[in-house]
């Protein structure tokens, strides 16, 4: 059955190609069938229908998979003035609205019905056929007459309303290799880029892309990359650092070997009528019937991108077309609908790039508010009444309000260079187009700014793990730096302060492009650092912008001959380089602490780049954490360093030379060096002939520790040199120990007098309180205690100490050590007095040093794990007669 009146076959149209897919009943095969319909006909060449095509196969493809819940058979017939696509679906008791029977086709504001009203404004012919199991929907899209050998072909027009190009129109081709990377950089790219073809061979296009990189969101520019065809404008980094606006026509192919490549051409945004497809002309043979349909209207009715960008550049470009304009704009509303942000644009200078800020009421009256639609037939008698256009050359301007639910969402603007363009009548067409693409464009940027969040808190939470994870200074400048880089900024500075009296003093540079970093620290080491304040939130710097400029400006006239100016590090390419680097927005963020500012983190976009606001929202939050973590760092710096200094003052600068003994003293201290160890050693003369040595552990760690240790050190020295032996100068010790009541802490100690003789021997007194014994290593290799335990220190009142006396002869070693040698431990097992004489046993013959070394070795192998004791480590062993 057909519709009465409707031709269901173009019998006299002869079939050249055709190409068929069948769709399950899921919601992803929609746009797989719009992918379909639009690859075949670009495959066939027929561009011109492209459109239509995609938007009527969605629709008709969308009844089937989603309403009737069958699967859906696409046909692409293609014959020589035209294309029939054909869809059928497997559910033909559904009734189809007729034209004539005063049933209803529906509206484009209604799901149903609304492929069937598309066909009737879209087709050159349409019609159903149903079949005991299918109905088939075909619609036939003729192409536009042409003279013959015509692609496609526009009016003559007078020279004064031909494009704008320069003398010599330049055309970069640029060929992308199936890996991703550019194989091919012709003369013309050379010349517009900067880059020599061995520069940027075998480097991804994504390099020299200036895509924004936003947390949570794609770039977009390798996917654009993998289609089969793409058209469009983005920025392409130049050797100079500068964003240099394009027009780009992407086409993918593939040689005879079957490697695929994606062949790019392109040419400056204002020249891009050299590669842009034209608008599609209207139809000449539709019916006197069929309605004539704004191709902004057909866009809104077709389905939108997935991403929000993309639907907005769409948005801009097919508005733009619409209206034939020169230029076009298309700004979102932030939150408190008090400033509009710049989302996407076409044929408006660099300047004009995304994320620039305007107020929403830019002026007093009706037409200088956002909120309302307006027409500026002239802009130079209404100066600032659209500040995204100022110094742009456009003269006339129409702005329609994007709202939903009554709500503020954005403003869409199309210019034009010539005044008088534009009346009541486009801003009514450009508002329809509007109020078509607000809820998307709403729900894409809500759908983003969830991304986004959710990006943004991930990115929190790893930047508090890394600034957690350390209390070294210097890495948490770096860590503060590193993570702002690429993610939130280009480059970024950080600046601090050490006390309140202090000037900011730049402390870390870092860039994007490591060769940029030492020019951008010198230009911000030439001009004042930013100042304090404590106002929480970013505020525009303009300082090294404006430095910047003025130093490529002078050495721009040294090298014309024109003047002479101030001494310049780089030539004139890192200099122009350098002004790119700052040539953009450069935000300043306060680091505050505990209600004192420690620093700031400076933020900075290359030329005409601005921050969205999310972003300088991200990283208020970001300098927060940091400035904590900077803080937190400066406090155990100084903990540390006063940690260190303390526990240098308790040990002696330097050992005395003993005659016919070596000595060698290895000290470890256990930790990170913020606590004050127990663990001491001393070497110091007595008297002529006569030497004392000690080495002890005071209980703990800290300045309780540290005050029992300076105690018994100084008390040693000062008690030996009063003529008082062994017993009593520790008799003495452990009662200044004990007066010290509640900060007394026990000591372990080994004290003793060393005696050198006549014969090379040396006479050695002891008193071991409480400590590891120390050992005695012989000649002959054997290994034996030198002395007997007694009580601690710091316990008792009444000791009973008493002095062993041992003489070593020439070539013995003694090795006194405290416990942090012998309980090294590796699970359950301990190094221990038997282990340590296992060491001992093999160091006969070595030098005082070499044994102090290799009972360090062994006790750092014993265990894989760092020490958790500190250890002191005293050897000393008596010379052996010279043999002439």
């Amino acid at each position: 059955m057909a519709e009465p009146g409707v031709e269901t076959r173009t019998r006299s149209s002869v079939i050249t190609a055709r190409a068929a897919a069948t769709f399950e009943p899921v919601g992803r095969s929609v746009a797989a069938a719009r992918a379909f319909v639009r690859d075949t006909l670009q495959g066939w060449g027929y561009a011109d229908v492209v459109d239509d095509a995609v938007v009527l196969t969605s629709e008709l493809v969308t009844n089937a998979v989603i309403h009737a819940g069958t699967a859906a058979d696409v046909l692409c017939l293609r014959s020589e003035d035209g294309v029939r696509v054909e869809v059928g679906d497997r559910y033909p008791e559904r009734e189809v609205p007729m034209q004539g029977t005063g049933q209803s086709f529906g509206s484009l504001e209604r799901e149903n019905g609304r492929g069937l009203l598309l066909c009737a404004a879209l087709a050159s012919r349409w019609g159903v056929e149903y079949t005991p199991t299918r109905k088939h929907v075909w619609f036939r899209l003729d192409l536009p007459q042409r003279a013959v050998g015509a692609r496609s072909a526009g009016p003559a027009l007078p020279t004064s309303m031909l494009p704008v190009a320069e003398e010599r129109v330049r055309v970069a081709v640029v060929q992308i290799g199936s890996a991703g990377t550019i194989t091919v950089w012709n003369e013309d790219a050379r010349h517009l880029f900067g880059y020599a073809t061995d520069q940027v061979v075998g480097k991804p296009l994504t390099d020299l892309a200036a895509w924004p990189h936003t947390p949570g969101t794609g770039t977009g520019i390798a996917e654009a990359l993998q289609l089969s065809r793409w058209e469009g404008s983005y920025g392409l980094r130049g050797s100079d650092g500068r964003v240099i606006s394009v027009y780009a026509s992407h086409l993918r192919v593939r040689d005879t070997h079957g490697e695929p490549s994606t062949v790019c051409l392109l040419v400056r945004d204002e020249e891009r009528a050299v590669l842009q497809t034209p608008q599609r002309a209207p139809a000449s043979d539709r019916g006197a019937d069929s309605r004539s349909t704004d191709p902004f209207e057909v866009f809104i009715g077709s389905p939108a991108p997935d991403d929000l960008d993309g639907l907005l550049q769409r948005t801009v470009e097919r508005a733009r077309d619409m209206l034939d304009g020169d230029s076009a704009f298309l700004l979102l509303a932030t939150d408190d609908e008090t400033e509009l942000e710049v989302r996407a644009t076409t044929g408006l200078p660099s300047a004009r790039q995304r994320f620039a800020r305007v107020p929403v009421e830019a002026g007093t009256g009706r037409y200088g508010s956002a909120r309302m639609p307006a027409v500026h037939e002239d802009l130079t008698s209404v100066p600032g009444a659209v500040p995204l256009l100022n110094s742009t050359g456009m003269r006339s301007v129409v702005t329609v309000p994007l709202k939903v639910e009554g709500r503020l969402t954005g403003s869409l603007g199309v210019a034009a260079e010539a005044a008088g363009r534009y009346s009541n009548e486009e801003a009514l067409r450009l508002q329809f187009a509007a109020d078509r693409i607000a809820l998307a464009v709403e729900s894409a940027r809500l759908g983003e700014l969830e991304r986004l969040r959710r990006g943004s808190l991930s990115f929190l939470v790893e930047a508090s793990d890394l600034l957690a994870g350390t209390l070294d200074r210097d890495q948490t400048l770096a860590l503060m730096a590193q993570m702002t880089v690429p993610t939130l900024a280009t480059w970024c500075a950080v600046y601090t302060i050490a006390d309140q009296s202090s000037e900011p003093y730049l402390s870390y540079v870092l860039h994007e492009d490591e060769e940029r970093i030492d020019d951008l620290k010198a230009l911000l080491s030439r001009i004042d650092a930013p100042d304090p304040v404590p106002t929480p939130g970013a505020r525009v710097w303009t300082a090294p912008a404006e430095a910047a400029q003025r130093a490529a400006l002078l050495l721009s006239k040294r090298e014309l001959g024109l003047g002479s100016g101030m001494p310049v590090s780089s030539g004139i390419g890192g200099t122009m380089a350098t002004a790119a680097v700052v040539g953009g927005e450069t935000v300043v963020l306060p680091l505050v602490a505990r209600n004192r500012v420690i620093g700031m983190i400076v933020l900075g976009k290359p030329s005409d780049d601005h921050f969205r606001q999310e972003i300088l929202e991200l990283a208020e939050d970001l300098s927060r954490r940091a400035a904590l973590a900077l803080d937190n760092s400066r406090l155990y710096s100084e903990r540390v360093a006063i940690s260190q200094s303390l526990q240098r003052s308790l040990l002696p600068p330097e050992l005395p030379q003993i005659p016919g003994v070596e000595v060698e003293v290895i000290y470890r201290a256990a930790g990170e060096g913020n606590e004050v160890g127990g663990d001491f050693y001393d070497l110091f003369p007595i008297r002529d002939g006569a030497y004392g040595f000690a080495i002890g552990d005071v209980c703990g760690t800290g300045p309780e520790a540290a005050a029992v240790t300076g105690l018994a050190r100084h008390a040693l020295r000062l008690l030996a040199r009063e003529g008082f032996g062994g017993p009593a100068v520790l008799e003495r010790l452990n009662a200044a120990i004990l007066d010290e009541g509640a900060r007394s802490r026990f000591l372990t100690l080994l004290y003793g007098e060393l005696w050198p003789q006549e014969d090379g021997s040396a006479v050695l007194k002891f008193v071991c309180a409480g400590h590891p014994l120390p050992l005695r290593l012989r000649q002959d290799g054997t290994v034996e205690p030198a002395a007997e335990p007694q009580p601690l220190l710091g316990v008792m009142d009444d000791l009973e100490l008493y002095e062993e006396v041992v003489t070593l002869d020439p070539g013995d070693v003694l090795l006194c050590v405290t416990d942090g040698v012998t309980e090294r431990r590796e699970g359950t097992r301990m190094l221990g007095d038997d282990g340590l004489s296992d060491v001992l046993t093999t160091c006969t013959g070595l030098t005082a040093g070499a044994v102090a070394a290799r009972v360090l070795r062994a006790v750092e192998r014993f265990a894989a794990e760092p020490a958790s004791d500190d250890m002191a480590i005293l050897a000393m062993r008596v010379h052996e007669p010279h043999k002439d």
